[in-house]
């Protein structure tokens, strides 16, 4: 073991040889400076025999120094209240059949919090604890969770709000004074009532998504998809409400393999694709289709689509952001989760996307499906 100190093991061994998982008992040794989390291992007087880089890294005390120290001063611990945890918890002198202290938010000396966990190693149950192995780990990491996850309800109760009060005050308007209304103003807020309800929707849907995107629980439900004539759909809905057909140019190379996919996911997935190209974006969206080798190992071909602008594209140091949660680029609307869930669908698929510069100048979206043609049709 690399961490410094003097001390000695009960056995007489010098303690920065003994591995940690044998002070723990549990399986073939290993280095804990090599551990990505804190540890920290008193023998059954109290006195640390291991300390090692992380802990030196989170506590910021050196490992010589806290090395046959008192693990209550080495460690000096104080909970969410400011009660001395050591004393606390008491783990040589309290109950006998505690074998561990879960989880917890704890504070070190300067206020800083750490996540602490503790087990109690005893030869046999309800006898004398032989050692104490304590685990630290960082805060930060939790917090960026939890900021993320305070963001995400943040953004849904402001886009939530929007149509909800627009729904609202049309249906009470039109209770109210139904009678003063002509049939072609109750039709329009009818219709502004509709288009704002189907937006919830979509929202209340990609939040679904979202979850089960994190959860890994994405169900994928493989049929035969036409992706060229998914595509081409999409590309006439935008024509029907009023872009320019020449603003379209679609390239379909064949032959193309059979591709078995989740039609509504890949629609999904195409309508955010070409959404973006359309609403930030200038010039002739281009959408090329066209077999590619199989990002799956086993399969030979697979289908790629590639959806490319001629806008100004996406800045350099963006391009890694791009597929992580709330990333608008530089113009502000929508939630900014469209182009995380396209990531995680197409992942559910077995397939890449990636993000670049088209030829053109703009932006350019490629996501490469495998085939994925069930095991009766090998």
């Amino acid at each position: 073991m690399s961490v410094a100190g003097s001390s000695t093991a009960p056995e007489g061994r010098d303690a920065r040889r003994v591995p940690a998982s044998r002070h723990a008992g549990d399986g073939p040794g290993v280095d804990p400076d090599q551990l990505p989390d804190g540890l920290v291992i008193a023998d059954e007087r109290g006195r640390v025999t291991c300390f090692n880089a992380a802990a030196a890294r989170i506590t910021a005390v050196r490992a010589d120094d806290a090395l046959g120290q008192s693990l209550e001063k080495a460690l000096p611990l104080e909970d969410l209240e400011g009660r001395r945890w050591w004393q606390l918890t008491d783990p040589y002198g309290g109950l006998s059949i505690r074998v561990r202290q879960p989880e917890r938010n704890l504070l070190l000396p300067g206020g800083r919090e750490v996540l602490v966990c503790a087990r109690y190693v005893r030869d046999e149950p309800l006898g004398p604890v032989r050692s104490v192995v304590v685990s630290l780990r960082d805060t930060e990491a939790r917090r960026r969770t939890e900021r993320s996850h305070a963001e995400l309800i943040a953004t849904v109760a402001h886009e939530l709000r929007s149509p909800l009060t627009s729904v609202k005050g049309f249906t009470a308007t039109l209770l109210a004074k139904w009678e003063r209304f002509t049939d072609d103003q109750k039709r329009l807020m009818l219709e502004t009532v509709d288009a704002d309800a189907d937006r919830v929707t979509r929202l209340i849907a990609e939040l679904l998504d979202i979850s089960r995107i994190d959860s890994g629980r994405l169900e994928v439900r493989r049929q035969p998809v036409d992706i060229g004539a998914a595509v081409s759909r999409h590309i006439q809905a935008y024509v029907a409400a009023g872009q320019r057909a020449d603003r379209f140019l679609l390239r379909i190379e064949q032959p193309l393999p059979a591709l078995w996919a989740d039609p509504d996911k890949i629609d999904q997935v195409l309508s955010n694709l070409i959404e973006n190209a359309v609403r930030h974006g200038e010039g002739t969206v281009t959408i090329d289709v066209t077999p590619t080798p199989s990002p799956r190992e086993g399969e030979e071909t697979g289908t790629s689509v590639t959806v490319s602008d001629e806008g100004p594209g996406i800045p350099e140091e963006s391009m890694n952001r791009v597929f992580t949660r709330f990333w608008r680029g530089s113009k502000r609307g929508g939630t900014g989760l469209g182009l995380y869930i396209v990531k995680g669908i197409v992942e559910a698929h077995g397939g890449t996307i990636t993000v670049g510069r088209a030829s053109s100048g703009g932006a350019e979206f490629r996501f490469t499906l495998p085939v994925a043609a069930p095991a009766y049709l090998a």
